[in-house]
């Protein structure tokens, strides 16, 4: 508590001023937590000071919020990009960040409870700059970060504003932003170095290193690759909801498994439910292999019957005999931007809508996917693939501007691979015919992009075809080829 004081009286966070009148002044109280590192062991203690945030006004105390949150997709692009490039990616943590962020608004709080700051108690601490808790705090943060990189040459991104790069004489250093964490790697030992010490001036760093725990993400930087896996955050999980001793299964959904809202068991407890969603959900970040089956039972978190937890425990037997799998990276001298596309006519059984399933590749890296149920019926099978290819295009095309971004241009047509010759020929065909003038114009924005040369659909047998994973049940043989595909492995051996 002290450490954090002190910290604030550095950073010049507050003045003390008497009460004003007419004014908010907001509460305060002490946050603590222990940090751990990915083995799970206590690496800090902290104290922090937290503003009672709910009690402000807009308009008053706050006039916008924002938060600096890179997209995952971008953090394994990144990854994907020092595989390719063959350079390590390093780490930092930003001491207290949210205190160094200047505010325009005039806020006051409470003296901090077991701290009498000054003689007269009845002092209140005047902000000058942001406070943990605070609705502006973030929004300031990022405001100071944004300043400063722009200030050592660095340029944000087009496409995700948590990017930024910086080049010279054909060597660049790129670092992405997530709050307070940042990660970081460049083709040039020296200029990462310089910038590691510049920030060091600048602000107060808690940890520089080579990347190794991020979000709750474990990853290792081999020689051969970088392998990145929730191993921790799986045991944690088992052992929440008491699975550790289950039975493994192969695959995490039956074969043909149909689940209804309408179904006639007993209904379960909403909040235990919705909690073991929630904690697949962020599972999926490295596990692309169970996106399919997650996505499905989240379906009726409004009202969970006994069937559905039975799907749902399922999937958490499966990743108990699957514990060591994540996403691996190998080094290759290919990072072709690739996609793989598709659907699963009227799958589901309440309202008949398909489900549109999608991966992306640079090279031989899984950096994407999603699996997303359509918004409108289809009346064919072509309909449906052509509905989940125009979906996947928009996803490409914020890729290309982001590899645009990372200083790596495409020229040519990037590949969309579809299973259904059909929905090909509907995306080469310009003529609106009578078979197709009933799919909604917006989704006729993949016509446009193939007639412009952007991407191109291409067939591929429906054996390769990898988002298959993405949008229904697989049979166990099929299903672990399709995992292998998608780069879904255990460590592989230095």
């Amino acid at each position: 508590m002290d450490e954090e004081l002190d910290q604030i009286e550095k950073n010049q966070t507050w003045e003390l001023v008497p009460r004003p009148k007419n004014k908010n002044v907001i509460g305060t109280k002490w946050v603590f937590r222990n940090k751990l590192n990915e083995d799970g062991k206590v690496i800090r203690n902290k104290a922090r000071l937290v503003c009672k945030g709910y009690a402000q006004v807009e308009g008053i105390d706050f006039e916008e919020t924002f938060a600096p949150v890179a997209r995952l997709e971008a953090i394994r692009m990144f990854l994907a990009l020092a595989v390719y490039k063959n350079f390590k990616v390093y780490q930092m943590d930003v001491k207290s960040a949210f205190l160094n962020g200047n505010l325009n608004e005039e806020v006051y709080i409470e003296q901090p409870d077991g701290f009498q700051i000054s003689e007269n108690p009845d002092f209140v601490c005047k902000l000058k700059k942001a406070l943990y808790g605070l609705k502006q705090a973030p929004r300031a943060w990022y405001s100071r970060l944004d300043t400063y990189l722009h200030q050592q040459g660095f340029k944000k991104g087009m496409v995700d504003s948590n990017l930024y790069i910086k080049s010279e004489n054909n060597h660049q250093v790129i670092i992405v932003v997530y709050v307070d964490d940042i990660i970081f790697g460049g083709s040039k030992d020296e200029m990462c170095k310089d910038f590691a010490n510049q920030m060091q001036i600048e602000f107060e760093m808690s940890m520089i290193g080579e990347l190794s725990y991020f979000l709750g993400l474990q990853v290792s930087q081999l020689k051969n690759g970088i392998f990145i896996s929730q191993i921790k955050y799986v045991k944690e999980m088992l052992k929440k909801f008491t699975m550790e001793d289950c039975k493994p299964v192969s695959t995490p959904m039956t074969t043909g498994c149909k689940l209804s809202k309408d179904d006639k068991s007993p209904s379960v407890d909403q909040t235990m439910y919705r909690s073991m969603i929630g904690s697949l959900l962020y599972l999926t970040a490295t596990r692309p292999d169970i996106l399919q089956a997650v996505c499905m039972v989240a379906r009726f978190q409004a009202s969970p019957k006994k069937t559905h937890v039975t799907a749902v425990k399922r999937i958490f037997r499966y990743l108990k005999g699957t514990m060591d799998y994540g996403l691996w990276y190998p080094k290759g001298k290919d990072f072709t931007l690739i996609t793989f596309s598709d659907a699963d006519w009227a799958g589901c059984v309440d309202d008949r809508k398909s489900t549109s399933g999608g991966a992306f590749y640079l090279g031989n890296n899984l950096v994407g996917w999603h699996s997303k149920k359509q918004e409108s019926v289809s009346l064919s099978i072509a309909e449906a693939e052509y509905i989940a290819a125009t979906s996947c295009c928009t996803q490409v095309m914020w890729m290309k501007q982001m590899m645009k971004d990372l200083g790596i241009q495409i020229t040519e047509p990037i590949s969309i691979m579809c299973d259904n010759t059909s929905a090909i020929n509907i995306s080469k065909n310009p003529v609106m015919h009578s078979r197709t003038k009933h799919i909604a114009i917006r989704y006729h924005f993949l016509k446009e992009k193939v007639a412009e040369g952007e991407v191109k659909l291409e067939f591929v047998p429906t054996t390769e075809q990898v988002a298959d994973i993405f949008t229904k049940p697989l049979p166990k043989e099929v299903f672990e080829y399709l995992r292998k595909k998608l780069g879904v492995v255990t460590l592989p051996k230095h």
